[in-house]
């Protein structure tokens, strides 16, 4: 695992692969199972994984977070960094900073808490957080005005931040004064695209932002790696012809669940048996298994997989 401190051009030179968690039927994390995922993502370019909303660490216990991190650092290359998420619960996070004190991992992502939480106690926390880790974190915007831009600064000022996971949904992302204003305050360098290739030619091209991040990657890694190659390289109707081959599957995790469905595509793709979902999800149905079957084959049919 690469330990290196988060770099502009780290979070630029490979799209930051979003994968699902793999569990045996008892729920058990499945070392396996998961190196084959990695193993996977690494074949096909990507160089930098984050381990979040898709691998459901919102659900976590905490007496199997110091295996994960242990099996992460393990069954990763040591040209790949591997991002793992605390929280989204205060006490929670707290209680993973000390695990995580015993690792070599250069950031962990803060998962969003909107719930219970207002703007002010977010950053707080935050830095609270940060201290108590002792190394910058990776800031997920998930939610509009989550941190208003001059609280994001403050952190980033301070030493606090290494990234910012920008994920925002909007009609229009080129239609996004929120994102505007937190570039004003911070600039774009250490921002990431955080909603998969749909928004990331738009971010990139009109906001400048470092990279994207991708769950729909675990299908077809090079696939998603030549369309960061392409925005870099300005080939935009390039990369526009590229991004069109993930709508039908990003699609399907708009209208169904974003988590639910990469969890279950993957294994349906073959790359690597997830396992059962953790609860409090649950699998997608019969009839929205088919659709997702469908979407799978017509992406690795255009990845050149099938």
């Amino acid at each position: 695992m690469n330990i290196q401190p988060i770099t502009h051009d780290l979070l630029a030179r490979s799209v930051i692969a979003v994968p699902p968690l793999a569990r045996t039927g008892d729920l058990a994390i499945d070392h396996a199972e998961n190196r084959r995922m990695v193993e996977y993502l690494e074949q096909g370019g990507v160089t930098t994984l984050l381990y979040g909303g898709n691998a459901v660490l919102y659900h976590i216990a905490l007496s199997e977070y110091a295996e994960m991190l242990e099996m992460l650092a393990e069954i990763s290359s040591e040209a790949t960094t591997v991002i793992p998420s605390v929280g989204p619960a205060y006490g929670t996070m707290m209680d993973q900073a000390a695990i995580l004190r015993e690792f070599d991992y250069p950031t962990v992502m803060v998962l969003p808490q909107e719930a219970i939480a207002t703007s002010s106690g977010i950053t707080t926390g935050t830095r609270k957080f940060a201290e108590a880790f002792g190394k910058p974190i990776v800031l997920y915007i998930k939610h509009d005005r989550y941190m208003e831009p001059e609280q994001v600064r403050e952190l980033v000022d301070d030493g606090l931040v290494s990234a910012i996971k920008y994920a925002v949904v909007r009609d229009d992302p080129a239609d996004d004064n929120y994102l505007r204003e937190i570039i004003d305050a911070v600039g774009p360098d250490r921002i990431v695209s955080g909603i998969g290739e749909q928004p990331a030619i738009i971010h990139m091209r009109d906001f400048g932002l470092a990279g994207f991040t991708s769950g729909c990657i675990c299908i077809a890694p090079a696939l998603s790696m030549q369309m960061l190659a392409a925005i870099a390289a300005q080939r935009y109707e390039e990369a526009e012809a590229i991004r069109e081959k993930f709508c039908g599957l990003e699609d399907l995790r708009n209208d169904i669940n974003p988590i639910r469905v990469l969890h279950d595509a993957v294994q349906i793709a073959g790359i690597s048996r997830t396992g059962p979902i953790m609860p409090l999800l649950t699998s997608i149905s019969p009839s929205e298994w088919k659709l997702v079957e469908n979407a799978v084959a017509e992406l690795l049919g255009a990845a050149g997989l099938s």
